[in-house]
Parts: structure tokens; sequence; C-alpha cells
């Protein structure tokens, strides 16, 4: 561990109005440290970077920094001057007069970033290159310490990747707030937590993301027998304080005493062992039979004068996950509104089965009314909802997804973006379903959620359709994967790490959570792959299903006559295949690690 210490806090507290974020928080960063800094939504971790930049004030406490640090904050939301172009912008973020080394540097950097045109107006840019363009524009700053807050959002799974390269090579420190689980296991080399279940209000454990996860619940398991012992040590007290001592003498007084002073230990431990209750997340199904929810055939859609995608074909039945994946641009959410309905394709045609339930997740989230009260999103009809044939009232309604009753007078545009996500997932169970599709549903939600929402999809009988940077997600719920190119092209792929391979098959590529060692001489298994463990049995029968029907088909007498049908079954066939064999190594990996432990 290095020791030159670039910044601190002493003794941080932090509110706003009634609402506490942390209190006490003393934390020190230093040269070399990859921070990756989690929390549950509304723990302060946005906060706690504003801090450290000295954009925001301390309630108590104090933020020092060494004099001569050169700080760099990246905030969420990318803000640049109208009318600029990428290349001013950059010219603009480097220190000093430019030059012609200066010119050098640009072309560098946006080389580096992958932007191909120094005069393209930065208004022009979609989300995903302008998050891109301000990533660059924080690192062209050299900085000493870099504060990112949440620099996935926006980015596709390829800017993604060309982030953590970044990152995992990257010879200044920084403190990354991030829900993706990947990015936190493959660039961090400390782990710090923001909590009230800690005495400290936070854990700070060095190693990755999995190291974490193991070091985290050893922890919380201590606490938890602590608190077991300091129980029954106040039970025996009182006891004795209700006998009632004989003399006030000295003695007796000081164990009263003591007594009192145990209280408030066991107080304040059962306080921070209660559990935050999770999320409560049941998606509704509709208990439809049918084998053929959509099915696609030969569809094509064109933007103007680009091809999206052509010839794509792609069946859709009960208990499967596709999820999706392409460059900003290449039609995911188009093919997502084709599914829906709401496009006609250039070419081809979609059957959908009749009266088919569609649920659907908009990452732009236009389906929220801002000016809405939160109660009148959550229950519109007015003051209860109706979920699976019960009436239960918005305040009950509002504490599955973690809102307190006093925020149900607020405006939906006062909610954060993860609150926001939640108010849209509570809509979506109203709703009964055959079909799910979900465009970045995992944006803004902390992990406690994400992995909620991972149990619910797995539970969710009907098919699903999932457009997510979340790699993690995507590995353990999708049954295949669907790689759009935005050229007109295609690829369909088994899972992400055949994906990977696929796309760059020598170049060193950052290693799956699942798969990623920890530093120590032999290992058992971590507590995500104990739960990839668990379900992994559930994961065979499905891919095991999927190749049945598809050797179903290939046998039915309707379609053995025709030859294009026959040509797209066998390739679905072969990739069906893949994917069990690819889930039956896994399974063996698995047993071999649980070996181990």
């Amino acid at each position: 561990m290095a020791t030159r210490q670039l910044a601190s806090c002493q003794s941080l507290t932090k509110a706003y109005g009634l609402n506490t974020l942390f209190t006490g928080i003393t934390l020190s960063v230093y040269a070399g440290e990859h921070i990756g800094l989690v929390g549950l939504n509304g723990s302060g971790k946005s906060t706690f970077l504003k801090l450290l930049a000295d954009i925001e004030t301390t309630d108590g406490g104090q933020v020092m920094r060494t004099g001569n640090v050169k700080l760099v904050y990246l905030p969420q939301s990318d803000v640049f001057p109208s009318g600029l172009t990428v290349g001013e912008v950059l010219q603009a973020a480097l220190p000093g007069i430019l030059h012609e080394q200066g010119l050098d540097t640009i072309r560098d950097l946006m080389q580096d970033a992958g932007f191909t045109q120094t005069g393209q107006p930065v208004d022009t840019l979609s989300g995903g290159w302008r998050k891109r363009l301000a990533i660059t524009c924080a690192l062209a700053q050299e900085p000493d310490l870099l504060l990112l807050d949440e620099p996935t959002n926006h980015l596709d799974l390829e800017g993604i990747l060309w982030l953590e390269s970044i990152l995992k090579q990257a010879s200044f420190a920084f403190v990354l707030v991030s829900h993706d689980r990947y990015v936190l296991e493959n660039v961090s080399n400390r782990i710090v937590e923001l909590d009230r279940r800690y005495p400290d209000g936070y854990l700070a454990v060095d190693g990755n993301y999995g190291t974490f996860l193991q070091r985290r619940a050893e922890m919380l398991d201590q606490q938890l027998q602590h608190e077991q012992t300091l129980s029954n040590k106040l039970r025996r007290e009182l006891e004795w304080l209700r006998r009632g001592p004989k003399a006030r003498t000295t003695k007796a007084q000081s164990r009263i005493d003591s007594t009192v002073q145990l209280q408030d230990q066991v107080h304040a431990i059962k306080a921070r062992n209660a559990s935050i209750a999770p999320v409560q997340m049941e998606f509704d199904a509709s208990g439809r039979k049918t084998r053929k929810l959509i099915e696609v055939k030969d569809v094509a859609i064109r933007r103007g004068d680009r091809l999206l995608f052509e010839h794509l074909n792609l069946t859709l039945t009960p208990g499967m996950c596709i999820g999706i994946l392409g460059r900003n641009g290449s039609g995911k959410s188009t093919l997502m509104q084709m599914l829906q309905g709401e496009l006609v394709p250039d070419s081809g045609s979609i059957v959908r089965a009749e009266e088919l339930k569609i649920v659907s997740f908009d990452q732009r989230r236009e389906q929220l009314e801002q000016q809405q009260t939160l109660w009148q999103a959550l229950a519109p009809a007015g003051d209860s909802v109706l979920f699976r044939g019960q009436s239960i009232h918005v305040t009950s309604w509002a504490r599955r997804f973690l809102f307190a009753p006093e925020k149900l007078a607020l405006p939906v545009a006062r909610l954060s973006g993860g609150e926001q996500a939640r108010v849209l997932l509570a809509r979506l169970m109203l709703r009964p379903a055959d079909v799910l599709l979900l465009d970045e549903p995992t944006n803004d939600l902390d992990i406690p959620t994400l992995e909620v929402l991972e149990e619910s999809l797995s539970d969710f009988p009907g098919a699903v359709v999932l457009i997510t940077h979340d790699r993690f997600l995507m590995n353990r719920l999708g049954d295949g994967l669907l790689y759009l190119d935005g050229t007109g092209g295609f690829t369909t792929f088994a899972d992400y790490e055949q994906w990977l391979q696929n796309r760059q098959p020598e170049a060193v590529e950052p290693v799956p959570l699942a798969d990623k060692p920890v530093s120590r001489p032999t290992r058992g298994l971590s507590y995500e792959e104990q739960k990839e463990l668990n379900r992994i049995e559930k994961k065979i029968e499905k891919a095991d299903q999927e190749v049945a029907r598809i050797q179903a088909q290939l046998h039915d007498p309707a379609i053995m006559s025709d030859a294009g049908r026959l040509q797209q079954l066998h390739a679905e066939l072969e990739t069906a295949q893949q994917a069990v064999e690819h889930i039956y190594r896994r399974w063996d990996e698995l047993e071999q690690l649980g070996k181990t432990s």
C-alpha cells in the first residue's frame, strides 16, 4: 500500500434537512489506490465525492487535500457549452497554453476514445459518446486523484470495456462510484461501502469486489454474534437488577451504571444489525401456456439510409431470456419497439400469440410524469393498487419499494434516478405479462436492488428480452445473446464470455466476476459463485428444453419441406447446443472450486 496521502476526511457528517446521510466518517485516499465506492441508493456516495471535491460543504468534520494534488471530479451529468466541437472541448480541458504538442495530444486522446472527427459538434453526440468525451476531458487534465460518479451510465458495453482498460492500468488514484459488479471486480484494489450497519459508518476492504463480499459476510456474522453475546450478558444483569441489590454500595452502583451502558451498547448494535428490508419485487405472469409467444421472421429495418439489421429470425418462448447487445445506435431499442408493436419492419413479419400481454421498461423513463407525486405515480387510480387480485394500500405498496410514507407527497422530479427506476418497476409488477421487454432496467439501481431484480426475473415464467450493460445480470439470466453490429448484420452467442472471445480473441480482456480468483493460495466458491452454483441446474434444464423445442420443430412435417426455415432452425439448434455445453463446463468449474473450500 502506498503511503502518500492525497486526501482525507475526519469525522465527516452530512445531512439534507432531516435526512442524515452519514455521521463521523474518517477515511483517507492514498496514491495508487483504486477505490470502488458502493452503498444503497441514498447512502451518500455522490455527496461524499462532492465533499472530497470541495463542491459541497460539510455539516461537521473536515476534508483535507494535499496542496499539490491535482484532483479532477467527473459528475454523473455531462454538461458541455453549446456550439462547441469535440476538438474545442478537449482543447479547453488541456492545462496550459495549447501549442503543436497540444494538438498532437488532442489527436491522441480522440483516437484512444474512438472519436474520428475533431470538428464534430458536441450537440450531435449520443449520450454514450458524450460520456466518452467527458471521461476523456477528465483524463486530459492528468489528475493525481480522479473522482468518478457512475461513469458507466449511458456507455454501451464497448464503452465500458474501454473505460475498464483505462482504469485497470491507471497510474493515478481514483474513487469510483459504480453499481457495475464486473467493473468493481476488474479495476478496484479497495472497496468502501457506506452503510449505517457498520460501527464506523463504512466498511473498507483491500482487494477486489469478490474479496469484499467475503470479508463483509464475515464481518456482519461477527457483528451478529457480538450482539448475541451482549444480549445474553444484558439479560443476566437485568435479572440481577430485578432481584434488587440489598445494599446501594459503591460496587453495586457501579454495576448498575455498567448495566445502563450495556443497554445502550445492545440498542446500538441491534440498530446496526437490523437489516434494511430489501425491495420486494415479483413480476406477475399471465399463466399463458402458448409455446410460441413472438416469432420474428426474416425481419429487416432501416433508419433513414442506414440498415440496422436484416434477415433477423427470433422465436420467444416461455421461460426464455434473450440478451441484446450492440453499440449505441445499433438498433437495440428499435428491435424492442418492433417486438412491442410500436414499429413495423420494412420487410419480414412479426407474429404474436393472440391477446399477448407485453410489458416494457423504457430506459428514458418517459412513462413517468415528472410533476406527478410519488403517490400518483404508484397508485394512479386512488389510494390502493390491485396486485394479483389483492388490494394493497399505497403506503404498503410504497414500502415494498423502500419508499417511506412521508415521501409520497414528493413530485417524481425530486426522486433520484434509482428511485425513479424503482417506481417504474413497481408499475410493471401490476400488469400481468407474457413477455417482459426491459431496456436498460439496471441504470441507477443499487446492488441489493439489482440482486432482487435478478432473482425475480429468474423466477418469471414468461419470456424476457433484456438490453443491459450489466454483464453480471446478463450472464446470470441469459439463455443466449443477440449481437447487432449496426451495419445490417447480427450474430448469436451462447453468453457474454463467448461474445467477448469472439470480439477480440487475442486481446487480454477483463476477467468476469465469477471466474476471477481471489488473491489467496487456494480458494473455494465466492458468495456470487455459490449463488450461481445453486441455480445452475435450473439453467441447464431451461437450456435442454430449448434444444428439445428446436429438435421437435425440425421433425415437424409442415417445416421439413421449408428449406429456409430448416436452415434457420439448424443454426438455432447449434447455438442452443453450444449453450448447453458451456453451462455444463461452467458447472464443472464451480464444482471443482467448491472442492477446495
